[in-house]
């Protein structure tokens, strides 16, 4: 397929991979830590540079990372390759720091509802809870990612109004996070509503260049508000090959929009991104095989090799 640019698009995104962290999170299916460390490998080999690799919540919230400090130390040898991992509280980060974690990230709800499902806490004290980690991971020279859940529609509460995102946006720029990714964690934005929200989040001051965007499929549009988010400036976008993941809080929550998917569309668009395709394509099949069942990306079903 020839690429076809579109006039005021980036001329090239970072996919930040989601899908060791964010994809197998949801999986009821528990992986082996090796084939875990693999599956990383196999992204890195494929081009993608920001992986995230894992979680160092407790075991009881999450089992299936729950081998987070078996599975770490396998990665060092992936030099060049970003490695962020999800912390949810001092203890979280201390775990990540001893192993030699360089990058980190929390995850707030800009909901009550969801705060209390998944954090049993409000919005408030959860960002009270993490005054400290930011502080501290700042302290190492740690970088510091914010993902802002239910950033469009709660599951509970309905429609979540743009005023609410952007005043726990501010809360956590303020705190020291260098980037925020904007979750649409049940899928139901539709591209006005990104527009409005990335607009707004402008107005409150705080640059396109230091936004990501997160969304899920549930309602098939997360190609399209990804489209709009490009066109607003936006240059990271989170993705889990093959389609990975959900959310363990939120049981309307289905999979993230699948690395693949994105990839088609963007190279489509001739914008650069560094991953292979192919290759990619080549380790969600893989890892389905593991998983016991097909890859929901509709690019990976169309990439793969038909029986005749």
């Amino acid at each position: 397929m020839s690429p076809t640019p579109e006039p005021g698009l980036p001329a090239r995104v970072r996919v930040h991979e989601v899908g060791p962290r964010d994809g197998l999170q949801n999986e009821k299916a528990l992986l082996p830590f090796d084939v875990k460390a693999e599956f990383i490998h196999r992204l890195a080999a494929a081009g993608l540079t920001t992986i995230e690799a894992t979680s160092f919540v407790h075991p009881k919230w999450v089992p299936q990372l729950a081998d987070a400090e078996r599975l770490f130390p396998l990665l060092r040898d992936l030099d060049g390759v970003r490695l962020p991992v999800l912390v949810p509280n001092e203890r979280g980060l201390d775990r990540a720091l001893a192993l030699g974690a360089r990058e980190v990230a929390v995850f707030a709800s800009v909901t009550e509802s969801f705060a209390r499902a998944n954090l049993n806490r409000t919005v408030d004290e959860s960002l009270a809870m993490f005054t400290p980690v930011i502080a501290r991971a700042l302290d190492a020279e740690v970088p510091v990612r914010g993902y802002l859940s239910m950033c469009f529609g709660d599951p509970w509460e309905g429609e979540v109004p743009v005023d609410r995102v952007v005043r726990v946006a501010r809360r956590l720029i303020d705190l020291g996070c260098a980037e925020l990714s904007l979750g649409d964690t049940i899928g139901v934005a539709t591209p006005g509503q990104v527009t409005a929200l990335l607009t707004a989040l402008n107005g409150a001051g705080i640059p396109t260049e230091r936004l990501a965007v997160h969304f899920h499929d549930t309602y098939g549009q997360a190609l399209a508000n990804t489209l709009t988010a490009l066109r607003h400036g936006v240059t990271t976008v989170d993705a889990s090959a093959g389609g990975l993941g959900g959310c363990p809080f939120a049981k309307s929550a289905t999979g993230n929009l699948a690395t693949e998917d994105l990839l088609w569309m963007l190279e489509g668009l001739g914008i650069e991104t560094g991953v292979d395709l192919d290759r990619l394509t080549g380790t969600s099949l893989w890892l389905a095989a593991h998983l016991g069942r097909p890859s929901p990306s509709r690019t990976v079903s169309a990439l793969s090799p038909k029986e005749s």
